[in-house]
């Protein structure tokens, strides 16, 4: 395969629009994804969005593929065990991962380098190998445990990105708030995005 790779790991945290329309922008733009999805993820899917996905990594790649209308090579879900996946070395993972969205028990597993399941590992890899990894932690309050972890991945270069939408683009729709946060992730991760015209910019820039 020749396409760019990215790694999207989807949690339990509220937020699954977020983690379905950066997976659809992703693959119209010919990335090659890699999906992990913890358990939780797959209660908050059919919670938020009532899509039941099946446990298994093969029938859920199967699903995914089919709901985005993409090839299998285009995109691959793997199990939370299954080690022997690209993304669990640092000799084949994607250099971008994006964990959206990312429950605070992720992030605390992240920051002190668990790699319990394949999420963890996958993280545990791109922060080693020194790429790039975006988490979107979508919780409220912050303790002072979930500031601490957030500091310490950030000084280790990790970014944090509260999925946290602005208002001043006058949002008319809860989509219009997704594409607000997807944005800037894709604006993060390099690629060009029209979901959300750049401050200072204009409708004319879409």
């Amino acid at each position: 395969m020749t396409q760019a790779s990215v790694t999207v790991a989807i949690t339990g945290a509220s937020g699954a629009p977020y983690a379905v329309r950066l997976l659809e922008c992703l693959l119209a733009q010919q990335q090659q994804v890699h999906v992990l999805m913890s358990s939780a993820a797959r209660v908050v899917f059919a919670t938020e969005l009532d899509w039941q996905l099946p446990a298994a990594p093969q029938a859920m790649s199967e699903a995914m593929q089919q709901h985005f209308n993409v090839a299998p090579e285009q995109l691959r879900v793997y199990g939370k065990e299954e080690w022997f996946s690209p993304v669990a070395s640092g000799s084949a993972a994607p250099k971008k991962m994006v964990v959206c969205p990312c429950s605070t028990g992720t992030l605390s597993a992240i920051a002190h380098g668990s790699s319990d399941n394949l999420i963890e590992r996958a993280a545990d890899v791109v922060i080693k190998e020194r790429g790039q990894l975006i988490l979107l932690p979508r919780e409220m309050p912050l303790s002072a445990i979930h500031l601490e972890n957030m500091h310490k991945l950030a000084l280790l270069g990790v970014t944090i990105m509260p999925a946290a939408p602005g208002f001043y683009h006058k949002p008319e729709s809860i989509d219009d708030l997704v594409d607000f946060v997807v944005a800037r992730i894709l604006d993060h991760l390099g690629l060009e995005q029209t979901l959300q015209p750049r401050w200072g910019y204009g409708e004319e820039s879409k």
